[in-house]
């Protein structure tokens, strides 16, 4: 299930979006991403030809369950590694750009090692 960095961001964009509305369009993808139509559409139809999305006739944009695993994987990856720099004293604008780049990037292994790092840090009395 290998995929780069852009699609990444594509399925990201996807799941956070459908947890904010009803259906998710490629104009709501083109907004949120300040991207033209074109090349979202470009995006669309690369992603449903892997099998991640799927986009019914009124061209309301849904994940297939690889697509959401992907998804899910980077929005996880994002959020512990922006918290984490937060925690860092990083300022959130900068942990949040910064986690951008790093979840596409990091290992399975390093990302591992920090979330068990930081949750053993909160478990701490």
């Amino acid at each position: 299930m290998v995929v780069n960095e852009s699609a990444e961001n594509y399925l990201e964009t996807i799941l956070i979006l459908s947890k904010e509305r009803p259906v998710v369009r490629s104009v709501d993808i083109a907004t949120e991403l300040g991207f033209k139509k074109s090349s979202v559409s470009v995006a669309m139809k690369n992603l449903r030809e892997k099998a991640h999305i799927s986009v019914d006739k009124s061209g309301f944009i849904t994940l297939t369950p690889s697509g959401r695993e992907i998804a899910e994987m980077i929005y996880e990856r994002h959020r512990l590694l922006s918290s984490w720099l937060m925690q860092l004293g990083v300022p959130q604008e900068t942990a949040a750009a910064d986690a951008c780049r790093m979840e596409h990037v990091i290992s399975k292994e390093s990302f591992r090692a920090i979330k068990a790092h930081v949750e053993n840090q909160t478990q701490m009395p």
